[in-house]
């Protein structure tokens, strides 16, 4: 991730095509470690492409992914019996009521009496 920040700063900064120096220097102006091999692969990886055109094609691939993974599990639970649930949200929070409820009738008085 380092390295792919250094190159879109490198990039952004003017520098069309960085090289392994300046991406060492980007990420040793900051005080990161520059791997040396990380920096190769990545510039194989990219050489000769344009730069938004690895941003779409990034984008394709993460509109793929599933976010919100709450919701995947209220859509898991809902048709075994979506109803219930609910209800038994409900009755937790009857229950939590009548606690405080009693506590205060446990102390045998009131602070606002």
């Amino acid at each position: 991730m380092k390295v792919i920040a250094a190159y879109l700063l490198a990039v952004l900064g003017g520098n069309a095509a960085p090289s392994a120096d300046d991406l060492r220097l980007i990420l040793g102006s900051v005080g990161a470690d520059a791997n040396d091999d990380n920096i190769s692969n990545f510039l194989s990886e990219v050489k000769g492409k344009d730069l938004a055109e690895l941003i779409a094609a990034g984008r394709e691939k993460l509109a793929s992914v599933p976010s919100g993974g709450g919701a995947a599990v209220a859509v898991t639970a809902a048709p075994g019996g979506g109803a219930s649930a609910p209800a038994a949200a409900e009755s937790k929070k009857e229950e939590k009521v009548e606690e405080k409820e009693e506590s205060d009738d446990d102390m045998g008085f009131s602070l606002f009496d």
